[in-house]
């Protein structure tokens, strides 16, 4: 079992938290975490989004000032 320390909401402080066994087959890289101090369950959630492009603009100039 994999062991981390997290914030627990229910415990109000930082606890060890261990990934139980996975019947999905994560092993240690299970998202479901449970606080061993009060049992509290915990779901680390990661996911990719796809990163967009601004269209390329040709920027202009600045306008030059003349003297009058």
């Amino acid at each position: 079992m994999s062991h981390r320390e997290l914030y627990c909401d229910v415990c109000e402080g930082v606890a060890a938290f261990e990934a139980p066994p996975c019947v999905d087959g994560h092993g240690t890289d299970c998202p479901e975490l449970i606080c061993t101090g009060c049992g509290a369950a915990v779901v680390v959630a990661t996911f990719a989004s796809p990163v967009t492009r601004l269209a390329d603009r040709r920027r202009r100039p600045p306008a030059r000032r003349r003297a009058a």
